[in-house]
């Protein structure tokens, strides 16, 4: 297949469940409810090295807000249960609960339950209150610049971790400004976070290394410098390659978004720099979910 002079790979990208939540941040202002925002999701690129992989879904406008503030949606997740009912309430009590005029809520309803205000609540050390309104409870808690308000917990997904693409290209500046060009468009897609730097992987992996005891190691297949040197997954024009990583709430979330990154790359094409778009997968034994690139661009060009 080929789009604008860019080839689509015969490949899949190779996925693999996680349980995910959603919470909502607020703040007086944008700003502070995007620093929290950031906070929270740093150091949560992968779950290899960091125990969850989060970030930033989408901002939400005050009207859409619990309480009338600006507002960002954040996505955590985890391997397992317990392990998101461990790294949720961490992050919110050092991220959020510190940062300056912030509450947080619920994003999700349904789904097994993951603590919020249940487990920090007693930071507030006997001085925390609880009111109940409908079927849902919500803490205040008195802090040194006024109260942090927050629901008992959220509900949770069982979501899809490790959908992704390359971007094949034959120059970095070019490989970036395709990349970008992605972050941007899927931006657009709800039900997604990109939990990489700026939403951009450059340091791809492959499963399993020569040294004893590491899970990963780099993807020299997808390497430039190691053509020649090593079983090469790239033609003689390609000189750098980037990499998407998404996390979705669901399979057709991270579908949508795998659809409207790739076109998004397409968009600059051949002329742009771009070679081709190609898939992370390790022959369907890392996941169950398989993201087959053609199929997902003849529905975009079915569209």
């Amino acid at each position: 297949m080929i789009i604008n002079g860019v080839e689509i790979r015969d490949s899949f990208a190779e996925a693999f469940p996680m349980v995910g939540a959603r919470l909502v941040i607020t703040a007086d202002t944008p700003e502070w409810a995007l620093t929290a925002a950031r906070v929270t999701t740093g150091f949560a690129t992968s779950v290899i090295g960091c125990g969850c992989e989060a970030g930033i879904e989408r901002e939400i406008p005050p009207s859409e807000t619990p309480d009338g503030r600006p507002g960002i949606a954040i996505l955590i997740f985890a391997m397992d249960f317990g392990s998101l009912k461990k790294v949720v309430p961490l992050r919110l009590g050092q991220c959020i609960l510190t940062c300056p005029t912030t509450a947080c809520y619920s994003g999700m309803d349904t789904g097994k339950r993951v603590p919020l205000a249940k487990t920090i609540r007693y930071f507030a050390d006997g001085h925390q209150i609880s009111k109940k309104i409908g079927d849902k409870r919500f803490w205040r808690m008195p802090v040194m610049e006024g109260e942090f308000v927050c629901d008992e917990d959220t509900g949770s997904v069982e979501g899809v971790g490790g959908g992704n693409f390359l971007i094949l290209a034959r120059s970095r500046p070019q490989a970036l400004a395709a990349a970008e060009a992605a972050v941007k468009a899927m931006g657009t897609v709800g039900g997604n976070i990109l939990p990489f730097p700026g939403g951009i992987v450059r340091s791809g992996s492959k499963v399993g290394s020569k040294y004893k005891g590491l899970f990963a190691s780099t993807n020299d297949a997808y390497c430039p410098t190691l053509r020649g040197a090593v079983a090469s997954a790239l033609p003689p024009e390609v000189g750098s390659v980037m990499e998407i990583v998404i996390d979705g709430v669901s399979f057709n979330s991270v579908a949508d978004a795998t659809r409207i990154g790739i076109k998004a790359v397409c968009q600059i094409g051949a002329a742009g720099g771009i070679v081709a778009v190609d898939a992370g997968n390790y022959g369907g034994n890392l996941g169950p979910f398989h993201f087959k690139l053609r199929e997902i661009m003849a529905r975009e060009q079915v569209a």
